[in-house]
């Protein structure tokens, strides 16, 4: 496609993107089960409006644009209260994987003046941890060290304990994990860190403005956040269960101190003084506005109602896919995120029949399964879901495994001994999507 020799009008534009969107998941009606979260047209107009106010904005220069550093300066106080230590220091960032970048980077530059003899630093890492912590890894030259899950899908802190040695410089843990919606004991593994005098960083950007409020409703929750001794940093995504526009998260640590290790200052420049917080230069400011004004729409009372709908809503539908024959839920969810597998169906061939129908499940492997993430959108749909998962899997059932389409693309790839033939594959498919839309 070549630059169009002569524009379009503003009707004829939108009319194209409407019409290519046309196409997309509809994550409105609750037809998706990760990627948007969805809390209601209020608040998307809320966010639309806040977020077009500041569209232009620049938060690179927060002497330029004041307003956007008070922004951001209140929503890391009101997260950092939420999540266990309110004189905690941080930045807005991007997303979870920005955020997990600057924590990984932090945790490098401080080890070269604390540990020194870190040579060939590494971090702990639990297997079912977000793969932004291998890009890290390869970014930052911090070697991965995995760490196996125990029975129940959270980290085997005894073997967390083995693993660790002098090269040894952050420990980690997630509050939950993505794949099978489960706390690692952070207690455990913010002591054993505590212990050695190296960092613990808990990746909360999955649950972090979720279990908060599950905990003030009652629900009983494992320690996970900055109140645990230990823990020196916290990851935390707000445009996920904080209803925030994308990109919004924030990464926290304990003290001023050690968020020094996050920034990048260069003197010398002819153009000026320059210092950057985070990986961006550019800040855009629409999120970090629409972060602010999501955070004070909605309130304690209002996360509250969402949190509460939220659980109610996973609960109903965890009981409800037990309860069909065949299907089992993969450990003891912690929050409204989980997976679930079957011994006698394919489960690819499950998601594919629930493709058809309209609902679209994330595929996992190691074990195979279905991932589910549940928000206020999916509030009075449990029957419908559970309907057609039960009149799928009886598809599944009669049909036998599959034999093309993506459940035997998943299956294939998933048996495969060389799993350097899978990462190929990834490689040559992410190549493949700019070759043809």
């Amino acid at each position: 496609m070549q630059l169009p020799r002569h524009g379009q009008t503003h009707d004829q534009v939108l009319a194209a993107l409407s019409a290519f969107r046309s196409r997309d998941a509809d994550w409105k009606s609750g037809r998706t089960f990760s990627l948007v979260y969805y809390g209601g047209e209020d608040l998307l107009c809320l966010l639309r409006d806040a977020f077009w106010m500041y569209f232009s904005e620049n938060a690179l220069n927060p002497q330029a644009f004041p307003s956007l550093r008070r922004f951001e300066t209140e929503v890391l106080a009101m997260v950092a209260d939420l999540l266990g230590h309110p004189e905690a220091a941080g930045t807005m960032t991007s997303g979870g994987t920005e955020s997990i970048l600057m924590a990984v980077k932090t945790a490098r530059d401080w080890a070269r003046v604390h540990r020194p003899q870190a040579t060939e630093p590494a971090m702990l890492l639990p297997a079912t941890a977000h793969p932004a912590f291998h890009k890290a890894a390869h970014y930052f030259g911090v070697r991965a060290v995995l760490v196996p899950p125990g029975p129940d899908f959270r980290t085997d802190v005894a073997a967390a304990r083995a693993l660790l040695d002098d090269q040894t410089i952050l420990v980690v843990g997630s509050a939950p994990s993505y794949p099978q919606g489960v706390i690692d004991p952070i207690t455990d593994l913010a002591a054993l860190a505590q212990e050695h005098g190296i960092l613990c960083h808990v990746d909360g950007c999955l649950g972090g403005m979720l279990l908060p409020f599950l905990r003030k409703l009652g629900e009983p929750l494992p320690p996970f956040d900055l109140s645990v001794p230990g823990v020196t940093s916290m990851s935390c995504d707000l445009h996920k269960y904080g209803y925030a526009a994308k990109g919004a998260s924030v990464i926290l640590y304990r003290d001023r101190a050690l968020r020094q290790f996050q920034f990048v200052a260069y003197a010398d420049w002819s153009g000026g003084l320059y210092g950057s917080p985070s990986a961006a230069g550019t800040r855009p400011g629409g999120p970090i506005a629409a972060a602010w004004a999501v955070l004070q729409y909605l309130g304690e009372d209002g996360y509250l109602r969402l949190a509460k709908s939220t659980i109610d809503t996973a609960r109903a539908l965890l009981l409800g896919i037990d309860a069909i024959h065949g299907l089992r839920v993969l450990g003891q969810p912690d929050m409204s995120v989980f997976s679930f597998t079957s011994d006698d169906l394919d489960i690819y061939a499950l998601a594919d029949a629930m493709d058809a129908r309209g609902w679209h499940l994330d595929r996992q492997q190691m074990p195979p399964s279905l991932h589910v993430m549940i928000t206020a959108a999916h509030e009075g749909k449990v029957e419908e879901i559970l309907t057609d998962l039960r009149a799928a899997a009886d598809e599944v059932r009669q049909s036998g495994p599959a034999q093309e389409g993506a459940a035997a693309m998943y299956g294939m790839l998933g048996s495969l001994p060389d799993r350097g033939q899978v990462h190929e594959f990834i490689l040559d498919f992410m190549d493949s999507l700019d070759r043809e839309a």
